[in-house]
Formats: structure tokens, sequence, C-alpha cells
């Protein structure tokens, strides 16, 4: 149960009779009601308020049963109307007949503003900054006159609890919005008990019930319905021990409620963590054992370099005057790229065992983009059979097709990508929050809003997509751009990143670990398309 439904739960005990014991000794509800409308015909004689033209008067029948009267109508039976039973000591009255509000008033000076804003709707009560406004400048809908003690309600989007008691003076005069119903109580009735029925399961039910709350996207509950609302009425002696109970449990239900925010906040963020913590203990040689007899990393890399000056020599590649050759001396690592050789220590993230190396990521293979056939040329559509991959199709570590595909003719002009090529969202949206990484299962073109990384070795593509995406926060971080509406990676940076590479051989048993850890913490997501 969350910290909310158990605050509702004592709620709507509380106003249906049921957090405290009746006392037979009690003063009836019926009594303090005469007494409601006794005060009420005062402040008409007195004219503070209005003579309502056909009050409403609610009784229990002869069967037991809630009548009301309406002026000089016939009584009618509301038994249907009423939200729960009350014990037998308790009224019911309409929200109009147990209020009343101060009027309206255009401001003349500088005043204290009261709106929407001016509440912290998480606990009901008002912000500690006051607005100060001058009358020149003041807001058409400040018009309300509030008190201390009154009950400030807002009738648009009421289940967003923008509700509270104005419980302090101002330094300067309190005026509220148009966007409030202020609701001071006549006679007894203790406004704590209203302020929190206003706040129960069933008040918020009829508030924003689509008869009474009407509108799309702000709803709102105008001041006929809001006031037409049936309100319980304990005996005043009981009403002082309901909300002596509630402020005696309401402050536990709060820190329980904390709590449960905390363990319902680690439940959520536990399985990405562990994930994330995974992905480091694997790019950092910390998730399986090294064995010896492994081929070294060096040697691995050395046939890439190999492979890499093979496709300079055929002609495929451009050569890179200044390749990046990373190496181990003294115990530490330095960078050659030309005739230039420096210490890059204090560059490196982590440490890694001695079997293992440090690359650059550009220079596992290189990166290019794709392009989109004309769409009005049916050539290159119609009936296509070669997949061309988009943004949406990047939703599994593994792309084995794709939502549309290309001709022949159209895949001519462009790029075909073999199987185990890794692809990357460089630009797009959703960079805020996730890296689209995956390895093609297919071989298959791109869009130009992919980036594909066309490896000198392929059998590199699952190391190198689990090591990227350990580096997933940082990249998100410090690597994306935004562009007007749109996040872009900075790809410059990006491909200059350190990837540490383990021996093939470890790099099978790491990958095989990962995939056990994955399955293991899979049901612990929603989310039934659950990958890296």
């Amino acid at each position: 149960m969350t910290g909310q439904q158990l605050k509702n739960s004592i709620l709507q005990m509380a106003v249906q009779g049921k957090l405290v014991p009746q006392d037979p000794n009690d003063e009836p509800a019926s009594v303090l009601v005469e007494r409601i409308r006794a005060e009420k015909e005062r402040l008409v004689k007195e004219k503070k308020i209005k003579k309502e033209k056909n009050p409403s008067y609610i009784f229990r029948g002869a069967d037991n049963l809630p009548y009301e009267q309406i002026g000089k109508n016939e009584p009618v039976c509301i038994a249907d109307e009423v939200p729960f039973e009350i014990p037998d000591s308790w009224e019911w009255i309409r929200l109009r007949s147990l209020t009343y509000n101060h009027g309206q008033r255009k401001p003349d000076s500088t005043f204290s503003y009261i709106d929407i804003g001016s509440i912290d709707n998480r606990h009901q009560r008002l912000n500690e900054t006051e607005t100060h406004i001058a009358a020149d400048k003041a807001p058409s809908r400040a018009r309300k006159i509030v008190e201390f003690g009154d009950i400030i309600y807002a009738t648009v989007r009421p289940y967003l609890h923008n509700t509270c008691i104005i419980d302090r003076e101002f330094s300067l005069p309190p005026i509220a919005s148009t966007g409030f119903a202020v609701m001071a109580c006549h006679g007894e009735y203790y406004n704590l008990f209203l302020f929190y029925y206003l706040l129960s399961p069933d008040f918020d039910s009829y508030a924003n019930d689509n008869d009474n709350s009407k509108g799309v996207a702000y709803p709102a509950i105008n001041d006929d319905r809001l006031f037409n609302a049936l309100i319980p009425i304990p005996p005043v002696e009981e009403q002082h021990r309901i909300i002596e109970k509630l402020m005696e449990v309401l402050p536990s239900v709060d820190e329980y409620g904390i709590e449960e925010n905390k363990i319902s906040t680690l439940n959520s963020e536990f399985p990405e963590r562990l994930k994330k913590s995974i992905l480091q203990w694997a790019v950092q040689g910390k998730l399986v054992p090294q064995d010896p007899n492994d081929e070294p990393a060096s040697v691995l890399l050395e046939r890439i370099r190999e492979e890499k000056a093979r496709l300079v020599k055929d002609g495929k590649i451009k050569k890179d005057k200044n390749e990046s050759v990373i190496f181990r001396r003294d115990n530490s690592h330095y960078e050659k790229r030309g005739n230039e050789e420096v210490c890059i220590d204090e560059e490196l993230p982590f440490d890694i065992p001695e079997t293992w190396c440090w690359m650059r990521l550009s220079s596992f293979g290189v990166f290019s983009s794709g392009k989109t056939p004309s769409m009005s040329d049916p050539k290159n559509w119609t009936n296509g059979t070669i997949p061309w991959i988009s943004s949406k199709d990047m939703k599994h570590q593994v792309i084995k097709d794709s939502e549309m595909h290309i001709t022949e003719y159209a895949a001519a002009s462009m790029k075909k990508y073999p199987s185990g090529t890794l692809l990357l969202v460089a630009r797009s949206g959703i960079l805020r929050r996730l890296l689209p990484l995956c390895v093609l299962g297919v071989d298959s073109t791109i869009n130009q809003d992919i980036k594909a990384f066309d490896l000198y070795d392929l059998s590199l593509s699952n190391w190198l997509f689990y090591a990227i995406k350990a580096y997933e926060p940082m990249i998100l971080q410090d690597l994306v751009k935004s562009i007007t509406t749109v996040e872009s990676l900075k790809f410059n940076e990006f491909s200059e990143i350190l990837i540490p590479v383990p021996p093939p051989d470890e790099q099978k048993r790491i990958i095989e670990a990962i995939h056990t850890f994955i399955g293991l913490i899979k049901p612990l997501y929603n989310d039934p398309l659950f990958s890296l």
C-alpha cells in the first residue's frame, strides 16, 4: 500500500465515522445544524451574506432514509445521492448551507496575491513566500477576499488538490484568484474537518466526476456543482476527537509515505543500477576471472592494425597519418600518433588487467552514414526486399529485419553493410535519455540518421556493443548536444573514447556472463521488450 493509499483509507474512515467511537453523551449533530441555520439568519439580517432563495433542509424520514426539502417543495428521498452511510448521531448538509464567503473586490493598493502557484499541493499548504502585486498590475482574476481560517479550493483540475487553509496573517491584504472557491464554515463546524473531507476519496470522486468537472485539458467544477455537494456533519465533540486522531496519525502516515517512496524508487531503479554495475564490472575485467593461458589482447590489436593496413593498400580506406597506437611502458600507458608520443594515464577512466589493452573507438573501424532514396520514385520502394534501417528499427540488440525495404535499384547507389556491423543513432530526441545501439543480424542499408561502424574485425561487434553501453551514462551527459529541438552526438569526441579490450577468449566468457546476468534481472523490468 502506498502512502497516499494509506492516507486515503484513514481519511475515508474519518469522514464515515469509523476512525473514533461515537459517544452517546455527545450533543447530536442535528442541534449543530439548527445553530448553523440560526447563524445564517443572523448574518443575513446583518447583510453579511445573501439570503438563499430555496434553502435546503435535510432530515431522516420515518423509514430512517435521508430526505431533502428545498424551499417550499415537497421533500424527496436522496438515499441514492448520499455517498455512504453515517452514524445515527450525524447529519447531512449541502456545502452551500454549511459555508459562506466574504465576496470580491478589485484591489486598490498593493496586495498579497494567492493563485494556484501559491499552494504546495503535495502538503496542502501555502508557500512561505508571498507574492506582492501593485494594484495597477493586478491580474483580472485577483478578486476574492480571504481571511484567516478560510479554506480555499481550486476548482480547476480538482484532482491536483490545490487546496489549503489560510493559516497565517499576511504582510499585505490577501486577495485570492477567482480560480478558488473560498469557504468559511458556519457555527461550530470545524474547518479542519471540512478540509479533510474535501481531500477524501469520496469527495474526490464527486468533484472529478465527468458530470461535475467539465473540460478536457483543464477540467473544472463550477460553483453550483461544487456547493451542491453533500457534506457529513458529526457532533461537535466527535469532530474534535476525529481531528485530534488525524493530527496524531497523519504525521506517521507522511513518514510512511516518504519511506515507501524511497523503497518504490529503489525497486524501480534497482534493475537499471544492477545492469549498469554488470556492464561496469565487465569492462573493468571484474566480471569473470582472467586466464593466463589466453592469447593477450595485444595480439588481437596487432591483427586489427594489419587488416587496416591491408585495406589501405587495397585502396578501400585512406591511410590515417595520425593513427593511434596505445601501449604500456614502465607501468604507464602511452599513445603514439604520428611522431608524437604522450602519456595518457590521466585520461584512462579505470584500471584494466595486465592482459588487456586500450584502443580508441575510431581505431576499430570506419564510421559512415546512410541515406534515404527518393520516396517519390516507386523504383526505389515498390516490392523492395533489402532491409533499410531507420531509428524506429533500433529496438533490439540484434536487428534481423526492418519496417521498410528498398529495391535492388535503390541499393545500387547505396552502401550495404554486412551482418555484425554496429549501428547507432547519432541524431534524435531519444538521445536525451538513451543511446540506441544495435548489431546488424542481416546485411542491410541504413538511413541518414544512423551511423554504421564498419569494423575491421567483425568478431569484436558484441564486445564493442557492451563496452559502448557501459559508457552510455557518460556519453549522454557529456557527448550529446542540443541543436534546436533535436539532440545530436558530438561525433568527433565520441569516436575518440578509450575502449578496454580483453583477450578474445575472455571476451567470450564475459559476454556469456552478461547474458546470464541480464537474463536473471530481466523479470525485474516491467517492459517485456527490455534489452540493453
